[in-house]
């Protein structure tokens, strides 16, 4: 017994296994012990998955309202394969952000460069994230790995100087009900989102030996680099969403199984009697 018991400790599958089996055989199979003994064998099961088949509805829906319970992938920024990390500015319209090229090369001014980009960006519908707003600092945690990843830098040698976005997050997904969208408990699908992200190099800092570095300066001979990204917006109420679906759905069937049966239990009743009489 002891070694079954010790086995258990070191299998934490098995344990989850075991937990949720007697779970089901303490909860719902007291619930259909009771109703056995009362109403039968097969009328007690068919009764008791009924209440079940409700029970998992109304759990799946509040966990599809809240967002929470069993939940699906988080929102992210992933990558827009082969043009993420774009490192000259002429390449933004080699990569499909831009519409025109920036008549720019890499001996012209950078500032001057990120100015006529950024212009350009509002003309096509860009919009730029404010620094203080919790997206610009997503997407700047999310650029940095880009970055580090296909190295073009490594941490400590580049800033995020600005974040733009091409649709706003409220007008991506879809459907909506309500008057204003407020409802967006079944907008399973969206537009794309796609985020561009500014990086300055910074100057290479000098290090001597018993002096503190400098402080990092955004070196200003050297082409602004852009992180290309899009938005994935997850699937975080899609389990639920699936749960009270399929729940709802047999909770309906199996009521219209009841009441079939009740009719026939009825019908019968009623030719008994008439043959008595």
């Amino acid at each position: 017994m002891s070694t079954v018991l010790l086995a258990i400790n070191w299998e934490p599958e098995l344990r989850g296994w075991l937990t949720v089996i007697i779970g089901v055989g303490v909860l719902m199979g007291s619930v259909y012990l009771i109703l056995g003994t009362n109403v039968g064998a097969r009328l007690g099961f068919l009764i008791t998955l009924t209440g079940l088949a409700g029970w998992m509805a109304l759990m799946g829906g509040i966990w599809w309202m809240y967002g929470i319970g069993l939940k699906g992938d988080d929102a992210s920024w992933t990558q827009v394969e082969g043009r993420t990390v774009i490192q000259e500015v002429d390449k933004l319209f080699q990569a499909g952000v831009l519409d025109d090229p920036i008549g720019f090369t890499a001996v012209d001014d950078s500032v001057e460069a990120a100015q006529a980009v950024a212009a350009q960006l509002e003309r096509q519908g860009w919009s730029e994230v404010e620094q203080s707003a919790p997206e610009f600092g997503q997407a700047e945690a999310s650029a940095g790995v880009f970055l580090e990843e296909e190295g073009a830098f490594s941490p400590g040698e580049f800033q995020v100087t600005a974040v733009y976005e091409v649709d706003p997050p409220d007008e991506s997904a879809y459907p909506k009900l309500g008057p204003n969208g407020e409802f967006d408990q079944i907008a399973f699908f969206h537009k794309p989102y796609y985020t561009l992200v500014e990086v300055a190099p910074f100057v290479p800092l000098r290090e001597e030996p018993g002096r503190a570095p400098t402080a990092p300066e955004i070196d200003t001979s050297q082409q602004r680099q852009y992180v290309y990204m899009i938005r994935d917006l997850g699937s975080l109420r899609e389990p639920a969403a699936y749960i009270t679906i399929g729940s709802t759905i047999m909770f309906l069937a199996l009521c219209w199984f009841l009441h079939r049966r009740d009719r026939f239990v009825a019908e019968n009743l009623s030719r008994k009697a008439l043959a008595a009489a």
